[in-house]
C-alpha cells in the first residue's frame, strides 16, 4: 500500500472515530496509524498538501481530546514522535500544528497521575521537540505545563525528574518571558534549592540540566554570581569538559555543549576559561570526540564557538609531525591526534547521511580558516589546506540527477558551502591561491553550472510549490558561488576565463540573477551585482529579459504580501473558532428541533386519540426534554471551558498589558531623556550653526585676504620678470663695458704709439720740410733749363700741361703729410 492510499484510509478512519467514538472505530484507527507509521512517509505527511494536512489536523484533535483512550493517544504521539528531530517537520510541528499545546494539555489533563507511561512519554516528546527551539509563551497550557514541572522535579521516580529538567531547560534557555514567569511563581526559591541540590546527583545527565536551568535563570543575579564565581567556576568548567568527554549518550554531550556556550556569553566567565591551566587538555580530549562515529556528537561539537579558537587553530591546521605532550594521558594522544583527519572525513561524508555534519565541518573550517588567514598560522596552514582541496573539491563534481530533489539540494548546499571556503582560502597568500588554482579545473566549475541551470529550468517549467521555489533559490546561489569563484580564477587559468564569459551569456542567467537580485539577503545581492557588473558589457547578454524576470518577481512579491495580508486576520478567525468550538454550531439547532417536533407531535394529537397516546406522547416529549437537558449540560461544560480558557486569556491579556505599561513608562521616560537630549544637542547645534557662520564669516575675508594677495603675487611676478630682463642687460651691459675697456685699453695703446710716431714724423716732416723745399727750388731750375733746351721741339703748351700735373701731386702729397698727425690726435 502507497503513502497516499494509506494517508485516505486514515483520514476516512479519524472521520469515522470523530463520529462516533466507539472502540472498534478506535482500534481501526490505531490500525492505520501503525500501517502509517511503518511506511516511513515523513515527507509526505509534512509536505503541505491538502490530504496530509487532514489527517495531521485530525489526529491533532483526537490526540488534545480527554475522552480519547490513552491508548490511541499514546499511538498518534508515538507515530509524531518520530519527526521530532527532523528540522522541517519539528517546525511544522511547531508553528502549523501546535504540537506542543497539544502535549501540553494530555500532561495538564492527566496531572493528578503523573506516573502514567502517557505522561512520561509526553514528556520525552516534548523534550525532543522543543530542544534549540523557542516556545511560544502564548501557546495553550504553557503556564500549566511550567507549573507540573516546577512541582515534578522533586519526584522520586527518576524517569520523571529528568524528563522535567530536560524539558525545564528547553523552555528556560533564551526565553525572557518563560523566565519571568517562573521567577514569579511563589516556590521558586524551594525550586532553585532543588536544583542546587541536583548538582550532587550521581546521574551526570541530571547535574548537566540543573547547571543549564541555573544559568539561564541566575546568571545575571546574585544567586547566579555565587554560584558560577571565581571559586567554583574552574570546577564547573572541569564537570562540563568531563561530562562531553565521558557523558552518559549523545543527549548528554549536547546539553553539556549547549550549557558551555551559554556560560561563555558572559565576558567575565570567558576571562575565566581563557585562564584554565587545563583548557588545551580539556581541548584535545573533546577534538579527539571528532573521531567518534556517532554523527550526533559529531555535529554538535562542530557547532561550537570556542572562544579559544587561535588555539584549536594551532591544533588542527598544524602540520602532521610527531608531538610530544608529556604532561596529558596516553588515551588523550591517541584520541586527540590528527582531529584534522576526523575534519575531513566529516566533510566528506555521504550525501545520503546526517546533513548537520557535513555542514557544521564546512562552517567549522570555515571559521578556522578566517583566524588562520589574519595570524601566523597561514604558512602553516599549507599542507592541511592541500589534503582537505584533494578531498573536499571531489564534493563538487555533479550528482546524478536521478537521484531526487532532496539530495539535489543536499548537494547544492554542501557545494555553497565549498565555494565559499574556496573563496575564503582565495584571499590568502599566493601560495594557497596557487594551490586552489592548480587543484580546480574549470571543467568542474562549468559541470556544475549547467547541470543547477538545467535543473533551474525544469523547475520554472514545473508547478510552482514551496519546495520548487526553496530548491530553486538554492540552485541559483550556488551558480551564483560558482562564478564568482570562476571570475576569482580567470586570470590564472586561461581556460577558466573563456569558460565564465560563455556562461555569463547563457539565457538561462536570468533566472538565478533575477532570484539573487531580488532576494532579502544582502550577500546574494552583493554577488548577483557583482556577476551583472561582469555580464552587462557582452554583447550577447540578455539584459531585457533580465529586467523582465526581476520586474515580474518584484510583483509576484508585493501580491503575495497584500494577499498574505489581507487573509491572514480572516483565517485566524475561522481557524480559532473551528478548534475551540466545534460543539458549538451543532448542538443547539438538534435541540430546538427535537422540542419544536415534540410540540407539533402533541398539538396535533391531543384533540383525537386516547388516554394512552396522550401518555406515549408525554412520555416522547419528557425524553426530549433530557435529551436537551444532557445537551444543555454538555453546552455548560463547553460553556465552563470556554470561560476558563477565557479567564486564562484574561490573565495573560493583563500581564502582558502590565508588561506592555512598564515597557511604556520605561519608553516615556526613554522618551523624556531623548527629548531633553534633544533640546540639549539643539543648543549645541545653535551654538554650532553660530560658529559656524562665523567661520563663513572669517572664510569670507580670507578669501578676499588671499585674492588680494593673489594681486600682490601676480604684481610680484611681472616685477620679478621686469627685474629678470634688467638684470640679463645690466649683465650685458656690464661685459660689453669691459670690453669696451679693454679696448680703450688697447686703442689707448695704440694712440700712445701713434701719437710718439707722429712725434716722429713730425720731427722728419720739419726736416723733410727744408730738403723738399730746396730740392724743389732745385728741381725747378732744372726743369726751367731743360724746358728752355727743349722748348724748341716741343710745343710749349704741352710741356706746360705735363708740369703742372706734377706740381699737383707734390702738392697734394704735401698736403698729405701735413694732415697725417691731425687725424692721429683725433683717433686717440
Amino acid at each position: 500500500m502507497d503513502a497516499s492510499t494509506s494517508l485516505k484510509s486514515l483520514l476516512l478512519a479519524i472521520r469515522q472515530y470523530r463520529n462516533n467514538r466507539s472502540a472498534l472505530n478506535a482500534s481501526q484507527l490505531q490500525k492505520h496509524i501503525e500501517d502509517v507509521s511503518g511506511l516511513k512517509c515523513g515527507r509526505v505527511l509534512f509536505s503541505g498538501q491538502v490530504l496530509p494536512s487532514e489527517c495531521l489536523s485530525g489526529l491533532m484533535e483526537v490526540a488534545g481530546d480527554p475522552n480519547t483512550s490513552h491508548a490511541l493517544t499514546g499511538s498518534i504521539i508515538s507515530l509524531l514522535a518520530q519527526f521530532a528531530s527532523d528540522g522541517e517537520a519539528k517546525e511544522a510541528l511547531h508553528s502549523s500544528y501546535n504540537f506542543t499545546g497539544t502535549l501540553a494539555s494530555i500532561i495538564h489533563c492527566n496531572r493528578s497521575t503523573p506516573e502514567e507511561p502517557l505522561v512520561l512519554q509526553c514528556l520525552n516528546v516534548l523534550q525532543r521537540l522543543t530542544y534549540s527551539v523557542r516556545t511560544q509563551h502564548c501557546a495553550s497550557h504553557i503556564h500549566e505545563l511550567i507549573s507540573f514541572l516546577m512541582q515534578h522535579v522533586q519526584s522520586s521516580n527518576d524517569d520523571i525528574v529528568k524528563a522535567c529538567l530536560g524539558l525545564m531547560a528547553n523552555l528556560c534557555r533564551h526565553d525572557i518571558s518563560v523566565q519571568s514567569h517562573i521567577k514569579s511563581q511563589s516556590n521558586v526559591k524551594a525550586f532553585y534549592r532543588a536544583l542546587i541540590n541536583f548538582l550532587g546527583h550521581n546521574c551526570l545527565t541530571v547535574v548537566v540540566f540543573a547547571l543549564s536551568i541555573l544559568s539561564s535563570l541566575t546568571l545575571n543575579e546574585e544567586v547566579g554570581q555565587k554560584l558560577f564565581n571565581a571559586k567554583n567556576i574552574h570546577q564547573t568548567f572541569q564537570l562540563i569538559f568531563n561530562i562531553t568527554v565521558n557523558g552518559d549518550g549523545t543527549l548528554t554531550r549536547k546539553y553539556a555543549v549547549d550549557l558551555l556556550v551559554d556560560l561563555l556569553k558572559n565576558p567575565k566567565i570567558a576571562d575565566y576559561l581563557t585562564k584554565y591551566k587545563h583548557l588545551s587538555v580539556c581541548l584535545a580530549e573533546v577534538l579527539g570526540l571528532l573521531h567518534n562515529k556517532d554523527p550526533d556528537t559529531a555535529s554538535k561539537l562542530l557547532s561550537v564557538q570556542v572562544m579559544e579558537l587561535l588555539l584549536v587553530c594551532e591544533t588542527v591546521l598544524r602540520p602532521p609531525a610527531p608531538r610530544l605532550q608529556p604532561a596529558t594521558r596516553k588515551g588523550v594522544q591517541a584520541r586527540g591526534s590528527e582531529p584534522s583527519l576526523a575534519l575531513v572525513h566529516w566533510v566528506t561524508s555521504p550525501l545520503d547521511g546526517p546533513e548537520q555534519c557535513y555542514m557544521q565541518a564546512l562552517s567549522l573550517l570555515a571559521e578556522l580558516f578566517e583566524e588562520a588567514i589574519d595570524s601566523s598560522l597561514c604558512s602553516s596552514a599549507q599542507s592541511f589546506v592541500e589534503l582537505l582541496l584533494q578531498e573536499v573539491l571531489v564534493l563538487l563534481q555533479s550528482p546524478d540527477s536521478t537521484e531526487g530533489e532532496q539530495l539535489l539540494k543536499k548537494h547544492c548546499l554542501r557545494a555553497g558551502r565549498v565555494i565559499s571556503l574556496t573563496l575564503l582560502l582565495l584571499c590568502g597568500n599566493d601560495a594557497l591561491r596557487l594551490l586552489v588554482s592548480q587543484r580546480l579545473s574549470p571543467e568542474v566549475c562549468v559541470s556544475q553550472v549547467e547541470l543547477l541551470l538545467s535543473y533551474s529550468q525544469d523547475l520554472s517549467g514545473s508547478t510552482c510549490t514551496t519546495s520548487n521555489y526553496q530548491l530553486s533559490q538554492v540552485c541559483s546561489k550556488v551558480i551564483l558561488k560558482t562564478l564568482e569563484l570562476m571570475s576569482h580564477l580567470r586570470q590564472q587559468m586561461p581556460d577558466m576565463e573563456t569558460s565564465f564569459y560563455r556562461i555569463l551569456q547563457d539565457q538561462r542567467m536570468v533566472t538565478p540573477l533575477s532570484l539573487a537580485m531580488t532576494s532579502n539577503c544582502r550577500e546574494h545581492v552583493q554577488v548577483a551585482l557583482r556577476i551583472l557588473f561582469e555580464a552587462a558589457p557582452l554583447p550577447d547578454f540578455p539584459s531585457v529579459i533580465l529586467g523582465d524576470s526581476i520586474a515580474a518577481n518584484n510583483a509576484y512579491r508585493q501580491k503575495d504580501s497584500e494577499l498574505s495580508i489581507r487573509s491572514s486576520p480572516a483565517s485566524e478567525d475561522v481557524s480559532f473558532v473551528g478548534k475551540s468550538f466545534p460543539m458549538m454550531h451543532a448542538e443547539p439547532s438538534g435541540s430546538v428541533l427535537c422540542l419544536s417536533e415534540s410540540d407539533s407531535l402533541l398539538q396535533e394529537k391531543v384533540k383525537d386519540v386516547h388516554m394512552s397516546e396522550i401518555i406515549d406522547v408525554y412520555e416522547q416529549k419528557l425524553s426530549a426534554l433530557a435529551c436537551k437537558e444532557s445537551r444543555l449540560q454538555d453546552l455548560l461544560e463547553a460553556k465552563a471551558l470556554v470561560l476558563s480558557q477565557a479567564d486564562r486569556l484574561i490573565a495573560q491579556y493583563r500581564c502582558q498589558r502590565a508588561q506592555a505599561e512598564a515597557e511604556a513608562r520605561k519608553l516615556a521616560s526613554l522618551l523624556k531623556d531623548t527629548e531633553r537630549k534633544k533640546e540639549d544637542l539643539q543648543t549645541e547645534l545653535n551654538d554650532h550653526l553660530l560658529e559656524v557662520e562665523r567661520l563663513k564669516s572669517d572664510s569670507q575675508q580670507l578669501l578676499e585676504h588671499n585674492g588680494r594677495l593673489q594681486e600682490v603675487a601676480d604684481q610680484h611676478q611681472e616685477l620679478k620678470g621686469t627685474y629678470n630682463q634688467l638684470l640679463t642687460r645690466y649683465d650685458k651691459s656690464e661685459w660689453m663695458l669691459k670690453e669696451l675697456r679693454a679696448a680703450h685699453i688697447s686703442l689707448t695703446q695704440q694712440a700712445e704709439g701713434l701719437r710718439k710716431t707722429n712725434e716722429g714724423l713730425k720731427l722728419q716732416q720739419e726736416r723733410s720740410v727744408g730738403w723738399h723745399a730746396c730740392f724743389f727750388c732745385f728741381i725747378s731750375n732744372v726743369v726751367v733749363s731743360q724746358l728752355q733746351e727743349k722748348v724748341k721741339d716741343v710745343h710749349m703748351s704741352e710741356i706746360i700741361d705735363v708740369y703742372e700735373q706734377k706740381l699737383s701731386a707734390l702738392a697734394v702729397s704735401d698736403q698729405v703729410r701735413k694732415e697725417l698727425p691731425v687725424c692721429i690726435c683725433n683717433i686717440c
